[in-house]
């Protein structure tokens, strides 16, 4: 295809993201646009027409008319509500978009009904029926997981969610309040250590796919799955920490006024918006903390696929791995 006057160049590499991913702040704007909450709005349609012009641009075919921002403006969208090792199409509640809207609601509900034992239970449950839906679209690699890791991986999590909250609501019976209102934060932490290493639990079986500067695969790691693992781990329970630490300060000191004493009403969706405002902050930038491209020292890999990548290409000293979300 000729470059005509006007036409996009077919060199701009929207395999990456826009912004610089080695810089905190080129993977905050990045994930400020995959986070962004509006992306669930769009159609079907709309969907299909971002998929559409971004696969015809890595197949060498620009759509006329188009310009760079929107090419970016495409790939963003696709990327929003496409898993990038499958192709598939999220269900929508597993999208990065839907991840505001949706830990906003669960969380501020969870803060809020946190004094009874059934609302406890039910809430950590719901919680981990996300979780799990998350975890499973955002999965990293091809890897199939079977529906029996599956349903382990979610039942371990929500045990463990739910005994962590009742046990840790028990002990703060005889403190002072406030400290009550930080029992989901500590069930939740707790979830997520277990939840994602086991929703994952194939990655660290047979290892993801490590591959070289230039994207070719150089074979499966088990070292790189635990680092990735532990990073999104890490970024998880940063994303909680501003939701669920700071709205009930802030909860605690309001309904000691007469305000909220006369309209109890308002103190669920009060936390809830409190919650969102703190997620909508918090999720593209604790997803910021470690690029998406994580790297690892050759040298730190397991000795058979060393001594492979190193009889191969001796002059490879560290590989690239997708850490997953």
């Amino acid at each position: 295809m000729g470059e005509k006057m006007g036409d996009l160049p077919l060199d701009i590499n929207i395999q990456e993201p826009r912004w610089d991913q080695s810089t905190f702040l080129g993977r905050a704007r990045h994930f400020f646009t995959v986070t962004d909450p509006r992306n669930l709005l769009l159609s079907g349609d709309q969907l299909e027409a971002s998929r559409n012009i971004v696969q015809n641009y890595r197949a060498g075919v620009a759509t006329p008319g188009l310009t760079e921002d929107q090419l970016w403006r495409a790939k963003y969208v696709y990327d929003s509500a496409f898993h990038p090792d499958t192709g598939e199409k999220v269900v929508l509640i597993g999208r990065m978009s839907a991840q505001v809207p949706m830990n906003m609601t669960i969380t501020g509900c969870m803060l809020t009904f946190y004094r009874k034992t059934p609302t406890v239970v039910f809430w950590q449950w719901v919680n981990q029926s996300f979780n799990a839906i998350v975890n499973y679209s955002n999965r990293s690699g091809d890897a199939p997981i079977t529906v029996r890791q599956l349903g382990t991986a979610y039942v371990s999590a929500t045990t463990g969610a739910v005994a962590t909250a009742l046990g840790l609501k028990s002990l703060t019976k005889h403190l002072p309040p406030l400290v009550g209102r930080f029992v989901p934060f500590a069930a939740v932490a707790a979830a997520n250590c277990i939840n994602i290493p086991l929703m994952r639990q194939r990655e660290l079986q047979v290892g993801i796919p490590v591959t070289d500067e230039a994207g070719q695969r150089l074979g499966h790691s088990v070292t790189a799955a635990k680092q990735g693992i532990f990073q999104v781990v890490i970024s998880r329970i940063g994303m909680a920490i501003p939701a669920m630490a700071i709205p009930p300060v802030i909860m605690n000191a309001l309904e000691k006024k007469d305000f909220l004493k006369r309209r109890p009403w308002l103190g669920a969706p009060l936390q809830v918006g409190l919650v969102g405002f703190c997620l909508v902050f918090a999720t593209p930038l604790c997803c910021a903390l470690f690029p998406q491209r994580s790297s690892i020292h050759v040298t730190r890999l397991e000795p058979e696929l060393r001594a492979e990548i190193q009889a191969q290409n001796p002059s490879i000293d560290v590989v690239y791995y997708n850490k997953g979300l």
